[in-house]
């Protein structure tokens, strides 16, 4: 992207911070709703409506928890991506939302 850009997606660096677990998986109409446990210490750096990638796919949090969080997944990326072959107890990789890293960061700081 180029600094002039539109920006119009999540920041995304390529990097593992840690591992989650699917709790559950829900399917509603054309959509699949994905839970995941994660540990405190990566989930706190998460908000809703914030980023989130799992195994390398970027995507938007539909809900934050202190230990957890979930997603909602289109057709497209059920297809596309390995998340539709999924299943509930798969460990997946997590990279955490960096505004998250920075928050957190400038606030241990105080």
């Amino acid at each position: 992207m180029k600094a002039n850009a539109r920006f119009g997606g999540h920041i995304v660096q390529g990097h593992v911070d840690g591992t989650a677990r699917i709790l559950s998986i829900d399917h509603e109409a054309d959509w699949v709703f994905m839970a995941f446990t994660l540990a405190p210490e990566l989930a706190r750096q998460l908000v809703p409506k914030g980023s989130v990638t799992v195994d390398g796919v970027s995507l938007t949090v539909v809900e934050a928890k202190r230990d957890g969080f979930s997603v909602a997944l289109i057709p497209h990326t059920l297809k596309e991506t390995t998340l539709g072959q999924r299943q509930v107890g798969d460990t997946v990789n997590i990279e955490t939302d960096i505004l998250g890293k920075y928050v957190e960061r400038l606030m241990a700081g105080r």
